[in-house]
């Protein structure tokens, strides 16, 4: 999966979080408490758990790995559940504190995009504050196209669906799209089973900061390319602000431009072949 295919499945899979949270609170309702803050509360949380889930497992079809995506759907779910369960009580409180007015719920839903786009940076590869800022304005744009789906539509349970679905979407269109507008470097793969996927490398840019294991093991590597003549743990990536710096660990070998290299920094368009995979380091400084 390309960057610009993840714009695509986190909105429609964040559509579908949203639609299954409209089923999942409608089954349990909001007054199942006496206290009303407290069904807020565990409705928000199932929510966010739906739809922050729903847009984790969009990165196992980015990696093509089911475990993988279960990771990271289970991460964001459960980030997601907390910032439903503070997002739709503190979305109540605004609407209000404020006098009744309805762009004020956006608040809380802002606080519930930011905590799913911190779930999907910890299991990504992007640097944690982008996703997290592209959920807090999703969570905001999300939240004032709920309100207003609710308020324009005469059915109320048609309104709540469309609105929450349109919440879902918004979350993961906007984490989406901040990363891909703020990417500074990616490997696109251009031969092999991955071909046409990219992964964003801007985690591993930082001097001091994590490496990154490229293999074929989806519990030992960081980016994982499912060919057989990759070894579990093939290649190092690590940062050094100004440049990255690749490094072969394997026995097969690693080649950039059709030359094996043992350490190389890597330089804008350059081609990296590891067994029978072909990729293409992109970077913008």
């Amino acid at each position: 999966m390309n960057r610009y295919s993840r714009l695509y499945y986190y909105s429609l899979l964040g559509a579908i979080g949203g639609l299954i949270g409209w089923q999942v609170s409608n089954l349990l309702g909001l007054s199942f408490a006496q206290n009303l803050y407290l069904s807020e509360v565990v409705v928000g949380a199932l929510i966010g758990f739906c739809i922050g889930a729903l847009i984790g497992l969009s990165e196992g079809f980015a990696a093509r790995s089911l475990l993988y995506g279960l990771r990271s759907g289970v991460i964001s779910g459960l980030l997601g559940a907390l910032g439903g369960a503070i997002g739709l009580p503190l979305a109540e409180y605004a609407f209000q504190f404020v006098g009744g007015e309805s762009w004020a719920r956006a608040l809380g839903w802002a606080i519930f995009g930011l905590l799913i786009g911190i779930g999907l940076g910890i299991t990504s590869s992007s640097q944690l504050w982008k996703p997290a800022l592209g959920g807090l304005l999703g969570g905001a744009v999300g939240g004032l196209l709920l309100e207003l789906a609710r308020q324009r539509l005469s059915d109320p349970l048609v309104g709540k669906a469309a609105g929450l679905g349109l919440l879902g979407a918004a979350v993961g269109a906007f984490i989406a799209l901040v990363v891909l507008l703020l990417s500074k470097a990616w490997l696109e793969v251009v031969t092999g089973k991955m071909k046409g996927t990219e992964f964003v490398l801007d985690k591993f840019i930082r001097a001091g900061g994590p490496s990154a294991y490229i293999g074929s093991d989806a519990l030992k590597a960081d980016i994982v390319l499912p060919d057989p003549d990759i070894a579990p743990q093939h290649a190092l990536l690590k940062g050094a602000d100004t440049h990255m710096t690749l490094k072969d660990i394997s026995r097969q070998g690693t080649y950039i431009n059709n030359r094996k290299v043992q350490v190389a920094n890597l330089q804008n368009d350059q081609a990296i072949r590891m067994g029978n995979t072909q990729m293409v380091y992109h970077e913008k400084r």
